[in-house]
């Protein structure tokens, strides 16, 4: 009797467990953040290979150029294409051109730089001069009118790309590091690069600039050594508090 109490609740495994050992030995849980922070990392490499003489100068550089500190060494993407995902998520892309100064102003509230009405309203204003002088040109013909409609579209390409900017640079998002090359977007594409930052806060739970992630993780691997190595997205658990 003593010695089956000693293999009932001793170290010997039971077959539950051996079973649960066995199905988990092959596989690795990867952050679904890490993962992105992964590729852009090899993305930038890529980019630097010609500007490099080595490997350790490489990795000398990106960590002067980014500066790390403690939890800001993660790199992250924009959510898709600028043009060809921006309906993706039809319901932002339909604010971003219906209303884009609600649209930017949330953004500006989930980032972190001001309150929504405070930045949809300035946003509202450049759009209303803008739109209120091309009309005066239009009926009048007098260029003081196309001279301040010219002057408040690039106000307002200017506002919205520097703070796309500033986005970029909080939550060191990977992708053009020039500022002109954002306000570039903004002028070309307005819509649809608002449709893109939209996405990228929405998904990644940007809340008060507090980047909290997807949650997601992916776990690869296999159940067995038959068995065909697997791909799956497990949903973050929701607490109630």
């Amino acid at each position: 009797m003593a010695e089956g109490d000693n293999r009932e609740g001793g170290g010997v495994p039971t077959a539950a467990e051996e079973e649960q050992r066995l199905l988990m030995e092959d596989v690795t849980v990867l952050d679904f953040d890490m993962l992105c922070s992964t590729v852009a990392l090899q993305a930038q490499k890529v980019n630097n290979w010609g500007k490099l003489n080595s490997e350790n100068e490489d990795e000398n550089l990106v960590s002067e150029k980014y500066d790390y500190k403690y939890g800001e060494g993660v790199f992250r993407m924009w959510e898709g294409e600028i043009v060809y995902d921006c309906l993706d998520d039809r319901h932002i892309a339909l604010q971003s051109t219906c209303c884009p100064c609600y649209r930017f102003g949330k953004n500006m509230k989930q980032a972190g730089f001001g309150s929504c009405f405070l930045q949809a309203s300035v946003h509202l204003i450049l759009v209303v001069f803008a739109l209120s002088n091309s009309l005066a040109f239009i009926i009048t013909k007098n260029r003081c009118f196309l001279y301040l409609a010219i002057a408040c579209t690039l106000s307002i390409v200017t506002y919205m790309g520097f703070h796309r900017m500033q986005i970029r640079k909080k939550f060191n998002i990977k992708g053009s590091d020039s500022s002109l090359d954002d306000c570039i977007y903004h002028l070309i594409c307005p819509c649809c690069t608002l449709s893109q930052e939209s996405r990228t806060l929405e998904m990644n739970n940007v809340i008060d600039g507090v980047w909290r992630g997807r949650g997601d993780t992916i776990c690869v691997g296999g159940f067995s050594k038959d068995s065909k190595v697997f791909s799956e997205l497990t949903p973050p658990i929701v607490v109630s508090v």
